[in-house]
């Protein structure tokens, strides 16, 4: 669905961009290379964990039941639905892209694509991702999709991001979006297990996107975008990433009550092991030490997938829940 965020993994910042492939300049080459143009509007990357975050919502959402006709449909869905999102991301931010030597090589940043074109190529991804939503799984759905593409593009890029360092924090918001959508497809409504996973996704936003920020701050800088480790000390920055993985683990046990022994145990190792990653983090800055916060930033993504993952498996599993043994 839709992350939301412009990064190889969740969050809301971007990683790094594919290797550019030079093509025949011939009629074949030269219609490749658009596709792929295309392509690269929709940021594969960070729809990948996106949909990764909906499949365990879904499966969690119809405990012991794999209904995968329903799962693909919910997918094609989100997947365009984040295409369309992060296609209209390119087009807001085309200005910046060009300044940031991460994302200058991203169609409209070296001019692969017509502005004018990415914008239509955006906006019919997200009234396709609509109607597909509304007729294949129903209007709750459809719905949240499009208030996530709307969040994304209207709050996130073009007020909050440049304009605040909280951007990350509420703009993530956006992200988190995923398992509510996988979530209503399958019950037609919203109940207390997909906030949960909302709030996961949530409070690991910041701590992901701004181990990124801290690699690349001079690139934000130069474009005029206000994240965190720009304007803040490496130590606060390192010290709000902490706080904000806690956070992250901490909610991750609170869905403990929904799920089975299975998702307990992977969400305490998985967890065990992401804060010590921050806290590594955190006290190699105060010791004055250099640090490497890209390996964080890179970490992070495993570490939901792993999360993920388990409750996807416990969920199929169908096994008792914690809870049933307290009721």
């Amino acid at each position: 669905m839709v992350r939301i965020v412009e990064h190889g993994g969740h969050g809301l910042a971007g990683g790094s961009e594919p290797t550019q492939v030079k093509r025949p300049d011939t009629l074949w080459g030269r219609a490749i290379g658009k596709v792929l143009a295309y392509l690269a509007l929709t940021k594969p990357r960070v729809i990948e964990l996106l949909l990764v975050a909906t499949i365990p919502a879904m499966l969690l959402a119809d405990r012991g039941n794999v209904n995968f006709p329903l799962i693909l449909s919910t997918l094609f869905g989100g997947w365009m639905g984040a295409a369309s999102a992060n296609t209209l991301n390119c087009v807001v931010d085309a200005d910046i892209d060009k300044v940031m030597k991460r994302t200058a090589r991203r169609p409209l940043a070296r001019l692969a694509v017509p502005t004018s074109h990415a914008l239509v190529f955006g906006l019919v991804l997200g009234a396709g991702s609509f109607a597909w939503l509304w007729w294949a799984t129903n209007l709750l759905a459809a719905v949240l999709i499009v208030l996530t593409i709307a969040f994304y593009v209207l709050v996130y890029t073009m007020i909050l991001k440049r304009r605040t360092w909280q951007n990350v924090i509420w703009g993530g918001a956006a992200g988190c979006m995923p398992v509510m959508v996988g979530w209503a497809a399958v019950t037609g409504s919203i109940s207390w297990e997909p906030i949960v996973l909302f709030l996961v996704i949530f409070f690991w936003t910041p701590p992901h996107t701004w181990a990124l920020a801290m690699r690349y701050k001079e690139d934000y800088k130069a474009a005029g975008v206000p994240m965190l480790p720009v304007i803040a000390t490496e130590e606060r920055v390192t010290k709000q990433i902490l706080v904000y993985t806690w956070l992250t683990v901490l909610t991750t046990l609170a869905l403990v009550p929904a799920a089975g022994v299975v998702y307990a145990a992977i969400a305490l190792v998985a967890g065990a092991w992401f804060l010590l990653m921050a806290h590594q983090l955190y006290a190699g800055v105060r010791r004055g030490e250099p640090v490497k916060p890209l390996r964080l930033f890179l970490q992070s993504n495993n570490y939901l997938a792993v999360v993920f993952c388990g409750l996807a498996v416990d969920s199929v599993l169908g096994m008792d829940t914690i809870g049933s043994f307290f009721s």
